[in-house]
């Protein structure tokens, strides 16, 4: 059994009133992080290789920063600079940037006649695998400031809004990210690898919920024992309240009882990244990549651009693991497959992240030579676009006759000193798709 995972790809929006793009899946994970217990298993051997890859800058410059003093923001000084120039060493690995820069520095309070400082790092995720590695590399640099005596720094983490969040359902609004685990092939085993995640995502910290969507066929009763195993509604915001088994939320038709559902068109969700689970033999490989190019056109992965593969054992354990209501990285935690799930949900928190600052960093507005900025995800690459040009290429509902193709949006419409209110990622429906802003005529010299 294989379990490939894909990122997603951006689009952006200067403004547009449509949903992001979206899919049905047969199992998708929600993972949030508001109100998380970390974990208390030991995964310090897990962590070893990867601890590695934080990086410590061997010299760097002063620069002007601002950080969170109390509950204001304060430029610093000279005790301050120390202190962040120290810090500005630590690089975290998946955004290429140092710590100060992602903005982890939090509440930092000094006493330099005391030779105290104190400070709070606050991560995009408690399950950062990393986390044990900032906070100690952190004491590390700040103990070596000359005029330093004691270090006090605590670990907190404030999950990032979903990119669409006032384009969902209120109950997906406090949403981090949203992965499809998906096969487009029957019995290859991705029921059995979503749970698994799931409850590995849990146990490094996350808060996480299953969704289900297999009408004909929900396998989540079977492989979980929740003590309540029929889900209710909530009448007066007229939503579902979840089934829960070791912490994990549970959504499946089969938790649904002996009526009826009814589905009133497609689910929109906005996709983070997939899961796509295979077996080596070429039939379901063949049904498989079916599935990727579907993915592909939704935005999820680029054209069989996979970056990573995880090869699990098919053995019995693991299968009956299924059939006992008790996943197997819950009944085996310090087993091989445990391990490799481990290195899945830590590959899965990193991109995940990887994706967010990648889409909120890749489009921007420079004020100072009134320029749409674009930046190529995973490469040096970056180009301007004038804000008019990007306007008149517009290809919405807004400008085009979705029926007839007709250009409603003229070009004399559009002024040439046009300015963007505002650039945000937008899903599959926005204004200007990513693969439309490289193929726009681009500015020179700027």
């Amino acid at each position: 059994m294989q379990a490939v995972h894909a990122s997603s790809s951006p689009h952006f929006s200067i403004h547009s009133s449509k949903p992001p793009h979206s899919t049905t899946t047969s199992c998708s994970l929600f993972t949030s992080s508001l109100n998380v217990k970390s974990s208390q298993r030991d995964q310090s051997s897990l962590w070893s290789s990867y601890n590695k890859r934080v990086i410590l800058k061997s010299s760097f410059s002063a620069k002007a920063a601002s950080v969170e003093v109390g509950n204001s923001q304060v430029s610093t000084g000279t005790a301050e600079d120390d202190v962040l120039k120290a810090l500005s060493q630590i690089i975290d690995p998946d955004f290429g940037t140092d710590i100060v820069t992602c903005g982890f520095v939090k509440d930092l309070q000094i006493d330099k006649a005391l030779g105290e400082v104190s400070f709070r790092l606050e991560l995009t995720t408690p399950a950062c695998p990393i986390k044990d590695v900032f906070e100690q590399k952190a004491n590390e640099v700040v103990a070596a400031v000359p005029w330093v005596k004691n270090v006090n720094v605590t670990m907190s983490a404030q999950p990032a809004k979903p990119l669409y969040a006032e384009q969902l359902p209120v109950g997906l609004q406090t949403i981090s990210n949203i992965i499809a685990v998906s096969s487009c092939k029957g019995g290859v085993g991705k029921s059995t690898v979503a749970v698994n995640l799931a409850y590995t995502l849990a146990d490094m910290g996350a808060r996480v919920g299953i969704f289900d969507a297999d009408v004909y066929g929900p396998s989540l009763p079977t492989m979980v024992s929740p003590e309540n195993r029929l889900l209710e509604m909530n009448p007066e915001k007229k939503t579902i309240i979840p089934t829960e088994y070791m912490g994990v939320k549970l959504v499946s038709f089969g938790f649904a009882g002996q009526g009826r559902a009814i589905m009133r068109g497609p689910m929109i969700v906005p996709l983070t990244a997939a899961v796509i689970v295979t077996t080596p033999q070429k039939l379901s490989f063949i049904d498989v990549a079916k599935g990727v190019r579907m993915f592909s056109k939704l935005k999820v992965v680029q054209q069989f651009g996979i970056p990573h593969l995880f090869d699990l054992p098919i053995r019995p354990t693991l299968s009956a693991s299924g059939d006992s209501g008790m996943p197997e990285v819950v009944a085996d935690p310090q087993g091989e497959v445990s391990k490799i799930f481990q290195n899945l949900g830590v590959c899965v928190v990193q991109q995940c992240a990887k994706i967010r600052q990648q889409v909120s960093t890749a489009v921007t507005y420079d004020k100072s030579v009134k320029a749409i900025k674009v930046k190529v995800p995973d490469s040096d690459e970056e180009f301007f676009l004038h804000p008019a040009t990007v306007r008149r290429n517009d290809r919405s509902a807004q400008s085009v006759d979705e029926w007839t193709g007709e250009q409603k949006l003229q070009y004399a419409d559009v002024p040439e000193d046009i300015e963007p209110e505002e650039i945000r990622p937008m899903g599959n429906y926005a204004i200007a798709p990513y693969e439309q802003l490289q193929t726009i005529e681009r500015l020179v010299g700027v």
